[in-house]
């Protein structure tokens, strides 16, 4: 076996932080509207429920239970911050962004940060099993973090943050991966026992945005039709991305 050190492991891991700002370069070329927006949300979306398809797979893979308590702790998380932030007498602000457009950027920036608590454990345990495993999965998730990038940026950007600062929170959301790979990969063997509540929590927890927060809005700003039709072609375009890199 290939010797490892933790060094190694937090640079990979770091690598696959900072790709997850790439997601945001498209949103240069793009024109905000009602209309767009709606798109926007729609996409992101189906992206996100891939995500989550995945994840539940590669939870429940692991362990049943512990991935089925993952998630309803996850829908439970989600649930109970947005009712927290979305109460009446709250107007809350994050950066230029006030309040319902700071309460969805919010979410989907914890949503994403709690995603990559999972994919930090990921790449850690990976080099547990040698440095071309751990490489291999390290540039599988770093592929893999540019449409998630792109998904946070959908939700930002076209509600007034900057391109610059979607992608600067978008790699901020991804800090967790160099953060904990180098525990996991210390300890591997406990932090195997977590991965599958990890990833379950991550799931449910994208799931719940998506149906509670990012679709509602989609097709309130853009016909149904057309809301459907980019969600299902985001969503199967995922899918398909994540079964070719793993």
């Amino acid at each position: 076996m290939t010797e490892v050190d933790a060094v190694t492991v937090f640079v990979a891991a770091l690598l696959t932080a900072l790709a997850t700002g790439l997601g945001a370069l498209p949103l240069l070329f793009a024109r905000a509207s009602g209309r767009a927006l709606g798109i926007a949300n729609a996409l992101a979306s189906g992206v996100m429920l891939g995500a989550s398809v995945s994840l539940t797979l590669e939870a429940v893979d692991r362990s049943g239970s512990r991935a089925a308590l993952g998630v309803a702790s996850g829908v439970a998380f989600i649930f109970v911050a947005s009712r927290l932030l979305h109460a009446p007498h709250r107007e809350f602000e994050l950066g230029s962004l006030r309040g319902d457009d700071a309460v969805k950027a919010l979410l989907i920036v914890a949503v994403m940060t709690v995603h990559s608590v999972a994919e930090g454990i990921g790449v850690g345990a990976a080099f547990g099993g040698g440095k071309t495993l751990g490489i291999l999965i390290a540039v599988a998730i770093a592929v893999h973090n540019i449409p998630e990038g792109l998904a946070i940026s959908l939700v930002l950007v076209p509600r007034g943050t900057s391109v610059h600062s979607a992608a600067g929170w978008s790699i901020f959301s991804s800090l967790p991966q160099p953060l904990l790979a180098v525990p996991a990969f210390l300890f591997v063997d406990a932090f195997e026992g977590v991965l599958p509540a990890a990833l379950g929590f991550a799931a449910g927890a994208m799931a719940w945005m998506v149906a509670r927060e990012l679709l509602p809005d989609a097709v309130r700003q853009a016909p149904v039709r057309v809301v459907a039709a980019t969600a299902i072609g985001s969503f199967a375009a995922m899918l398909a991305f994540q079964a070719i890199l793993l």
